[in-house]
């Protein structure tokens, strides 16, 4: 799948606030599965300055070794002309794809990097503004860019820009823990500007909102009541969310919605409905995730999403009332052992070099920097070590790891149960370029998250570069 059709969620839990189609495009994993095809090409033609920014899985061909022949071709590029002994090297452009290619000739590169034209290269630019490398392919890296970089906002800390916006997500199902719940009344006033209830869910047959079930249901207006206690504060409902694109009937409802303006008439009417009669000022859509197969996302939700996302705009303008509307997107988890570019290694779901190269893509792209939030997480997501000497980020997990007591869930644990695991003698580590806290605990448990210091670190950095929340 080429890079212009890949959603980027790199490191950024992002907002596009009110208006919602500034941010009407995202790239995805696409940035870290291009720097290991860059990567691998750069060792192939014997140039070593390329360099993956975090530990990548094997390569996703068997050239690694860089030859190929006429019986083994290459997975990633063309082989080019043979030497004497029958070996030849995979890469890209009239060089290797040209009249002397011995084999998959038909290999295109993402971007032509000056000259090779559309014979041999898939589209002349990258999208989003990004750079295209030496060998055709799309990224933001210093090897993509030759220097090139791009000018991010920067403001006085001390103004606190974000302070504009605190968005909090209630969890409307926590009713059915054992332990660690909140009711809506519980919910603490004066702290956030937004609340966000997660989650409604989108009916497969009438594309008419459903609630999760009838507990979450009947909290949906016991919190938007908060609103008559606190001034200003508004509630929005989060539609989606992980297990909405768990297999079973709801898995390809986004997809479907996507690519169906019928469907989309009926999933407007019923949210408008829903809006008013509960009282809630703004919808915000958690679909996990468009395009990716194994999410059941299909390629053309690349395209359908940006006409949905302008459409149901058009919609909540025409209700009346001034609805918002945004959009949501995570990082790493245990999601990340089934994809190949990733791999199965354990890194910070908050980790804030993720979160810069996530901003600079907005930034290449002139995106209002007030209408951009960066996400924070009160929980951490938590992996089985697959040794016990290696509990570093980057270091290969197994699974996700045990399940809290209250949450009682494989791979996350809230910060309740991360601090009481430190309070009964889980090591803590500072990850300082990551801006996350490492927990480790009894021998194989590994969990990221972030503490009052890391924090601070991420807050201290949105108000530098003047985000909106």
């Amino acid at each position: 799948m080429s890079f212009s059709r890949r959603l980027v969620a790199a490191g950024l839990l992002c907002a596009s606030v009110a208006k919602g189609l500034d941010l009407d495009t995202f790239t995805g994993q696409a940035q870290v599965l291009g720097r290991q095809r860059e990567m691998i090409l750069s060792q192939q033609q014997g140039d070593n300055e390329v360099k993956p920014m975090r530990m990548m899985a094997e390569p996703e061909a068997d050239d690694s070794d860089g030859k190929c022949t006429k019986k083994k071709g290459c997975k990633l590029g063309c082989c080019g002309p043979l030497d004497k002994e029958g070996f030849g090297i995979c890469g890209t452009g009239p060089k290797f794809c040209g009249t002397d290619c011995t084999s998959e000739c038909d290999y295109k590169s993402e971007c032509d990097p000056g000259g090779w034209g559309l014979k041999y290269s898939n589209f002349t630019t990258c999208p989003l503004n990004v750079c295209c490398s030496d060998y055709g392919f799309c990224g933001t890296l210093s090897s993509y860019c030759k220097g090139k970089t791009v000018a991010s906002p920067k403001c006085d800390k001390a103004k606190h820009s974000s302070d504009k916006r605190t968005i909090g997500y209630y969890e409307g199902w926590n009713y059915q823990r054992p332990c660690g719940n909140m009711e809506p009344e519980d919910i603490p006033l004066g702290y956030y500007t937004h609340i966000n209830f997660a989650f409604a869910l989108v009916n497969p047959d009438t594309y008419r909102l459903d609630p999760m079930d009838k507990g979450t249901a009947s909290r949906y207006g016991r919190v938007s009541a908060l609103t008559q206690q606190q001034d200003g504060l508004e509630v929005w409902i989060a539609i989606g969310g992980w297990a909405m694109n768990d297999p079973g009937k709801y898995r390809t409802v986004f997809s479907d919605l996507a690519k169906s303006e019928k469907k989309q008439d009926a999933f407007f009417d019923s949210l408008i409905t829903f809006l008013q009669r509960y009282d809630f000022d703004g919808v915000d859509l958690d679909w996990e995730y468009p395009v990716a197969e194994d999410r059941g996302g299909v390629e053309e939700d690349f395209e359908n999403y940006v006409n949905l996302l302008a459409r149901l705009r058009k919609r909540l303008n025409s209700s009346g009332r001034k609805y918002g509307l945004t959009l949501t997107l995570y990082t790493d988890g245990v999601w990340d052992e089934n994809i190949e570019s990733l791999g199965p290694y354990a890194h910070a779901h908050t980790n804030l070099t993720e979160i810069q190269q996530g901003l600079e893509l907005l930034w290449r792209n002139n995106i209002n920097h007030e209408r951009v939030v960066m996400g924070l997480g009160f929980y951490g997501r938590s992996f089985t070590m697959k040794s016990a000497n290696c509990l570093d980020a980057g270091c290969e997990f197994s699974e996700g790891a045990k399940g809290g007591e209250c949450t009682g869930t494989k791979g996350v644990l809230s910060a309740s149960e991360i601090n009481k695991v430190i309070k009964n003698g889980g090591k803590m580590k500072l990850d300082e370029e990551a801006a996350v806290q490492i927990v480790t605990w009894d021998s194989n448990q590994w969990v990221s998250w972030d503490d009052a210091k890391t924090l601070k670190m991420k807050l201290d950095y949105a108000n530098e570069h003047c985000l909106g929340g």
